[in-house]
């Protein structure tokens, strides 16, 4: 449990030196060089009745390029000498054949290989669109790379880190484009799901709401999406979830996450059924946190999608889901250590608690939608959706800690190595929450699409009820050298204490109409998107309208460029966190956050290392009004709850897609942005003092711009694969993500808001993973136990490879001088997991 300390006035001694970076970008390249010595392997190919077999391909492994044999199936191919190297024949109809080699220089072997016929199996076609190259923000990931990410979370979200960066392992939660967590849509089959509210850290944090073995489709949206989406300034991401065609399943087992799903379909296709389970502990990953206790996390969910065929024309699908989460903490002690340098003296601090007490807390989400889609004609597409969304959230906290502050020695020389020498504070704190909180949400929709030549409208309506019903009880004593904070001789206070009680019904009534356009020929393609849509809250009785447009243009030219833009206004309507100021009252009269963004870009495909690549950038604006100013901590939300403020965020992000190895797809990403905001009335006095320190004049200073908490100016992530020269089935996966400095508010002061800084974040996580069982079914025995089973891999994953401490908040303490320093509370350190998925 963490403590918080809250004293006056602030004297930040500790402060992280900014860090000008003058490299901007770090670009792995793989490139291939000259041999200086060779070899030769020669041979003929043959099938199972001796005969021989014309045009097999013939490749190195990992190279695109190669020979065929001849009319009599002969071949020669020049290769490396002195060096493991294999070669693939492939043939249609027939399975690859791979062997390994290993030859002196000038070496010739000699070589017959016999390839089997196969039995003819229609494999799934998937058919791509230009979607993800034309419209503004959009990003299509592959949802089969998920499973191989190394990542501490494993799901839909760790991999969108590596495109709008990260700060935080044990979260699922993400920024984008200088926005706040809670402004990023979620969808799944169309229906939108929501977070809980009341978590305040990541180690609080179970499974995120998307199951990643379920999922067919990623549409993520980084900005400029369109009207048809909802009403968020930041981010759209849009799952679709699996429709089986036979029967099928997963299982996968590692030391934090297993799962288990199911899927399949009546032998006339008109029902199918998609189910999946999973269960979570992050116990061996926060035994290992700087406060040492007894964690007891857990985390399981179910979900299922039901589809049945009515008739040609109708089809109706269930989709349901059940969420459970416990955090249980006992905590023992905690030892934190910083250093601070300065032109007067040099020290390393510390700071040791000693804690009794417990911390118990549970989240869960049951959500239930039902939805029917009706295929008029091949132009007219009408859906019917109605869902049911709740949120049933509790934190129980009752924890006391004993702190003692001061200088600690690292002379491993002297017996008090590790100890606090010289003490500069110490104290009693005490920490209550009894928190509830119920968000129940309805949702009534309907939409539609009707093609006619080169228009696709789209349309749809929308009615939400929410339910809130919110019970606050939170206090904090603090006790510092034998005195109460604050002190009042008379009189025991507390330093901190809020109570409210909140029952809201709200009522949501939101719509849209947009028109896409395809425009011009084969040689030159112009496509317009415009649409509105509107949003009306009975809370704040606040109507909006928000006018969106995009448009593309394909040239006709030699390289393979398309230009896109997009503008519109994207505005937000307050929910539960945003209204809810510091004090815990609730400001129903909160009004939206209102947004102007533009979108700006170009997507190029070209060839690079002998395969295709991709290319794209995008600049954008964005202009806010009437926002909401927060500070964050860890991955707690806390607003002011006015509208007092104005923003901007300004950017760039360049992104890489392509097989940096062939059959082997990798992803760079690089975004620089800028995000600072002017609350109105920040003010505060600067003082003139005489020659005895005593205050004779003062003015009054107005702090202006400053960082918002999400401004993080460059954040750079990649994931790579690669896999041995000599066999495919041996792969390796390395996650890697960098994000520069952000700002830490010291909450309830003007003067230094943004003066403290959280320093980099660094994250490299690895992967390794080997081919168990393949798919070739032939070779088993009729009682093989595995008769049924596709594939197993194994993988043994290293979480933190580097071991780096990054920070994520800061804990203030004060000495008896009244001076204050910030302790910085570490993430999580090096971890190994292993991980066995099978498929079948």
């Amino acid at each position: 449990m963490k403590a918080r300390f809250f004293c006056s006035p602030y004297l930040v001694l500790f402060k992280s030196k900014q860090l000008w970076l003058t490299a901007g970008f770090f670009l792995l390249s793989f490139i291939g060089f000259s041999q200086k010595k060779f070899a030769f392997v020669s041979g003929r190919v043959i099938d199972e009745q001796e005969r021989p077999l014309s045009h097999v391909s013939i490749t190195q492994l990992g190279n695109q390029s190669g020979i065929t044999s001849n009319d009599t199936g002969y071949f020669r191919i020049k290769v490396p000498a002195e060096r493991a190297f294999a070669l693939v024949f492939s043939y249609t109809g027939y399975r690859a054949e791979q062997k390994n080699f290993l030859l002196n220089e000038k070496e010739e072997e000699y070589v017959t290989i016999r390839l089997e016929k196969i039995t003819s199996v229609l494999q799934e076609v998937i058919v791509s669109d230009q979607r993800d190259r034309r419209e503004a923000g959009l990003i299509r990931p592959n949802p089969k790379t998920i499973i191989n990410l190394p990542s501490v979370t494993t799901g839909v979200e760790s991999l969108l880190k590596v495109f709008v960066g990260s700060n935080n392992e044990l979260t699922s939660q993400y920024s984008v484009r200088g926005g706040s967590y809670d402004e990023n849509l979620i969808y799944v089959n169309d229906f939108e799901v929501f977070r809980p509210y009341l978590v305040r850290n990541g180690q609080q944090e179970g499974l995120s709401f998307i199951n990643p073995e379920l999922v067919r489709n990623i549409s993520f949206y980084t900005g400029g999406f369109q009207a048809k989406y909802g009403d968020k300034m930041s981010s759209v991401l849009d799952i679709q979830y699996k429709k089986p065609k036979r029967f099928g399943g997963s299982a996968y087992a590692g030391i934090l996450e297993q799962g288990l799903h199911l899927e399949g379909s009546s032998k006339n296709d008109k029902f199918s059924y998609l189910i999946g389970a999973r269960n979570r502990s992050n116990r061996n990953l926060l035994s290992r946190q700087e406060t040492q206790g007894n964690y007891v996390p857990s985390s399981s969910d179910l979900q299922a999608l039901l589809q049945y065929q009515l008739n040609p024309r109708w089809q109706a699908e269930l989709f349901g889901t059940i969420s459970q989460t416990k955090f249980s903490l006992t905590p023992a002690f905690t030892q934190l250590t910083s250093s601070v340098f300065s032109p007067y003296f040099t020290a390393n601090l510390g700071l040791d608690i000693y804690f009794e007490g417990q911390e118990k807390d549970q989240y869960q989400t049951n959500m239930l939608g039902l939805a029917f889609t009706n295929q008029v004609s091949r132009q007219l597409k009408l859906k019917w959706m109605a869902s049911r969304f709740e949120n049933d959230e509790k934190e129980n906290v009752d924890i006391t800690g004993a702190y003692l502050f001061g200088d600690r020695d690292f002379d491993q020389s002297k017996p008090s190595f590790g100890m606090i020498i010289n003490p500069l504070g110490a104290g009693v704190f005490q920490n209550f929450s009894r928190n509830k909180l119920n968000i129940t949400n309805w949702n009534f929709s309907h939409k539609g699409s009707y093609d006619k030549g080169n228009h696709a409208f789209q349309w749809g309506a929308g009615y939400d009820k929410t339910l809130i019903n919110d019970r606050l009880n939170e206090w904090e004593y603090q006790d510092s050298a034998g005195y109460s904070l604050p002190l009042n001789t008379s009189q025991l206070q507390l330093s901190r204490s809020t109570k409210s009680i909140a029952d809201l019904d709200i009522n949501k009534f939101s719509g849209y109409l947009q028109d896409n356009i395809l425009l011009g020929d084969s040689l030159n393609t112009y496509t317009l998107t415009a649409g509105v849509r509107f949003n009306y809250n009975s809370l704040n009785k606040e109507l909006l309208i928000s006018p969106r447009i995009g448009a593309s243009w394909k040239p006709n030219w030699k390289r393979d460029f398309i230009f896109r833009l997009a503008a519109g206004a994207y505005h937000q309507p307050p929910f539960y966190r945003e209204l809810r100021r510091y004090d815990g009252s609730i400001n129903t009269a909160l009004k939206a956050q209102k947004s102007w963004q533009g979108v700006v870009g170009f997507d190029y495909n070209f060839t690079g290392f002998g395969r295709p690549m991709r290319w794209t950038t995008e600049a954008y604006y964005k202009s806010m009004t009437d926002v909401v100013p927060y500070d964050i901590d860890n991955v707690r939300i806390r607003y002011f709850g006015e509208n007092s403020a104005k923003a901007y965020a300004a950017g760039v992000e360049m992104r890489l897609y392509g097989e940096l190895v062939k059959d082997a797809e990798s992803w760079i990403s690089l975004g620089i942005m800028n995000t600072k905001e002017d609350i109105k009335g920040d003010t505060y006095q600067q003082y003139t003092l005489d020659d005895q320190n005593r205050p004779v004049d003062s003015i009054t200073v107005e702090k202006g711009w400053v960082r918002r908490p999400t401004d993080r100016r460059i954040t750079f992530g990649m994931f790579f694969q690669d896999y041995l020269a000599t066999n495919k089935n041996f792969k390796m996966y390395l996650n890697l993500l960098y994000g520069s400095n952000l700002p830490y508010n010291i909450p309830g002061s003007v003067k230094y808001r943004s003066a403290l800084e959280i320093p980099a974040y660094i994250r490299v996580d690895i992967g390794f993973s080997a081919l168990l069982l393949d798919s070739d079914r032939s070779k088993r025995r009729s009682h093989s136990p595995f008769l049924g089973f596709d594939n197993i891999w194994a993988s043994l994953e290293v979480f933190n490879l580097i071991d780096r401490d990054n920070t994520i908040s800061y804990l203030l303490i004060k000495d008896f001088s009244n001076t204050t320093y910030a302790m910085p509370q570490r993430l999580t350190p090096r971890l190994v997991n292993f991980k066995i998925v099978a498929r079948w």
